[in-house]
């Protein structure tokens, strides 16, 4: 098994199980961004002759590890910005359906603008509830988290696949920043037209970078007015008023989206089926073991589709006894929050659970 304590050094010192709110630094991410700094300091702009070069190459790799075209991935430096880009560009009153509680930056973007925003809760069966919601009412935009930011609850993509079969017109919007990284995932043969992310998460690429990706569909139902000069420089983005260029209209951060490509090396090295796989098992023995001490909701317990972290029974006194015993987690909600990335292990399973019971 790997020694993941070489690429992740915190993991020598504790038992890291907050990931869902902010990933690791690795190692060769850190060193990356090390060398690129001091090639600034002695290359001034010299360095920047190669920003093209480097911005292009990290499109292509996010386009390759999620299934879809390098001429559709934006850059974007987080998911808040890319999103309200987005939504400036639907410029008609529109119906949108969102989840009750779902995480800030989905809900309030729509909030502040004018939309006609009706609500459905978050529930176990929300796969039904959906169903229903469109039955009832079908919107014109569906948004919503792939997977819940307090508790882990996952939508399943099979039923968002026959959802948006049943409701082509319909635009899906995801927030993915707890999804990628945690599983295989194919853009182009999903039910979503846009989806976006900051990757500091489950991607471990640090922070001040993250992506958009579209279907080639959505170029004619969205149009935002955001523009720069940077919108036409570059490869994918070669003329006045292209969509790509919308979402980038500034200079982009060769430091940060650097480390996205090399956080994506490092994916690539270690294989994303192989970390689809531990993550899996790991947290697929964290219900069992939640479930069997009483920590963990019915509710829950009996979803097959779920994330990477659960939100399990403690408070801040809870927190403090972790911490004190160097586990490092966080509370949301009326619970803790623990998440299981492929660098954990049963062994740090057994120690939260022993500090628990203790």
């Amino acid at each position: 098994m790997k020694n993941f304590a070489k690429l992740f050094p915190i993991l020598s010192q504790y038992t890291y199980l907050n990931t869902a709110s902010s990933g690791l630094l690795s190692v060769p991410v850190m060193e990356w961004r090390q060398e690129h700094d001091l090639d600034f300091l002695v290359q001034g702009s010299l360095l920047k002759e190669n920003q093209g070069k480097i911005l292009g190459s990290v499109r292509e790799k996010v386009g390759e590890l999620f299934s879809c075209e390098a001429n559709r991935v934006a850059l974007v430096p987080n998911f808040s910005y890319g999103f309200n880009t987005l939504l400036e560009g639907i410029k008609t009153h529109k119906k949108v359906l969102l989840l009750e509680g779902d995480y800030p930056s989905i809900n309030w973007p729509f909030e502040s603008r004018d939309f006609d925003i009706k609500y459905t809760q978050i529930s176990f069966n929300i796969e039904e509830v959906v169903a229903e919601a469109f039955k009832k009412d079908t919107p014109d935009i569906f948004a919503f988290s792939l997977v819940q930011w307090l508790d882990g609850l996952k939508i399943n993509q099979g039923f968002l696949k026959e959802l948006k079969a049943l409701y082509p017109d319909t635009l899906f919007l995801a927030d993915a920043t707890q999804y990628v990284g945690t599983e295989v995932f194919d853009f182009d043969n999903s039910a979503l037209d846009a989806i976006g992310a900051s990757t500091y998460k489950w991607m471990n690429a640090g922070y001040g970078n993250g992506f958009f990706l579209f279907k080639e569909s959505i170029v004619d139902r969205v149009a935002p007015s955001t523009t720069g000069f940077n919108s036409v420089q570059g490869k994918y983005k070669p003329q006045e008023g292209n969509f790509l260029g919308r979402f980038e209209p500034g200079h982009q951060d060769t430091l940060n989206y650097g480390s996205l490509g090399v956080a994506i090396d490092v994916i690539n090295q270690l294989g994303m089926g192989v970390i689809d796989k531990r993550i899996k098992d790991i947290n697929i023995k964290a219900k069992e073991m939640f479930l069997e001490n009483g920590l963990l909701s019915k509710a829950i317990a009996e979803r097959e589709s779920h994330g990477a972290f659960f939100n399990i029974t403690g408070d801040d006194k809870t927190i403090i006894k972790l911490k004190n015993q160097d586990i490092l987690t966080m509370v949301r909600g009326e619970g803790v929050r623990v998440g299981f990335h492929y660098f954990n292990t049963e062994d740090d399973l057994a120690h939260l659970l022993e500090v628990i019971k203790s």
